[in-house]
């Protein structure tokens, strides 16, 4: 038996890092039935047959995992953002920091195009509420090592909307593995997305990195499993304030006495982020939750 993580997934064959080197596997069939194929980023005992072939035997416990892209156990996920076509909308960067919180991830702001725009706000909105945040450039190579040693040791995964540069700097954080790239379309400030499985890429010592195939992939599945009393526990920004509110069961939106909202009165939480709490407490009360259990 050998110990392994799966870096790849295709055509139902897996590839498993183990101590000896890259093992090709199946999977049993027992994954399928009970509902729990294996993941890339998965953590699993194999079997090797005599002609070197691996099966997949079991799999650990997993700390999280996303339906799309179909990843396990990531410890932090990589925004890319930017200021210049396509410009990000900030709420799209605070949405995945509600489904990285809910799914004990880090969430790390990357802003690329800094040799175009070096977006200022943005910069200011996501480093006020206490997340890492690095500038970077895929032209300059500008923050790249800093944005290397902010994921150091973990397995992560890239996202942000197409044309921001995700495949651009995972080239340059790995030198010779020549990730696909497209250009951004100028008419609707875009970029068609390159990447079409999912692949962990090796940084260095128990560092992983993951480009995942399309923008949508953490959007409105992942958002539609928190519940809106469980929003306020994920917006880190609000944690100093929570349980000082008058009423215990405050929504932070117009109840007096509410400490949240006295805090973004006096500057200490943005009101970018504020928007965004109410915009997702607003799409989460439209969720039935007892209907799908």
């Amino acid at each position: 038996m050998e110990n392994g993580l799966i870096v790849k997934s295709l055509s139902g064959f897996y590839y498993v890092k183990t101590d000896g080197g890259l093992l090709e596997c199946k999977a049993r069939g027992k994954f399928r039935l009970d509902g729990t194929s294996p993941l890339v980023g998965d953590r699993v005992v194999c079997s090797v047959d005599s002609n070197g072939k691996g099966r997949i035997e079991s799999i650990d416990e997993r700390k999280n995992w996303f339906i799309r892209p179909a990843v396990a156990n990531i410890d932090a996920l990589v925004f890319i953002a930017a200021n210049t076509n396509p410009v990000t909308d900030p709420f799209l960067i605070d949405r995945v920091s509600v489904i990285a919180a809910s799914s004990d991830c880090e969430l790390i702001v990357c802003i690329n195009k800094c040799d175009i725009d070096p977006a200022d706000e943005l910069y200011r909105i996501f480093s006020s509420a206490g997340f890492s945040v690095v500038r970077t450039s895929a032209q300059t190579g500008e923050g790249v090592d800093k944005l290397r040693e902010l994921m150091q040791g973990k397995i992560c995964a890239f996202t942000g909307n197409s044309g921001v540069g995700k495949s651009s700097i995972m080239n340059i954080l790995l030198p010779g593995v020549n990730i696909p790239t497209a250009q951004v379309s100028e008419k609707l400030g875009r970029g068609k997305h390159t990447t079409r499985h999912v692949e962990l890429y090796r940084l260095g010592d128990d560092t992983y990195a993951a480009d995942t195939p399309g923008f949508a992939s953490f959007e409105i599945e992942m958002m539609e499993t928190i519940p809106k009393d469980q929003l306020q526990y994920d917006f880190i920004d609000f944690e100093p304030y929570l349980g000082k509110c008058r009423f215990n069961n405050c929504a932070h939106l117009k109840e007096p006495g509410c400490a949240v909202t006295a805090a973004l009165e006096a500057g200490s939480i943005m009101p970018s982020r504020y928007r965004s709490y109410e915009r997702l407490y607003e799409l989460s009360s439209q969720h039935k939750f007892w209907e799908t259990k």
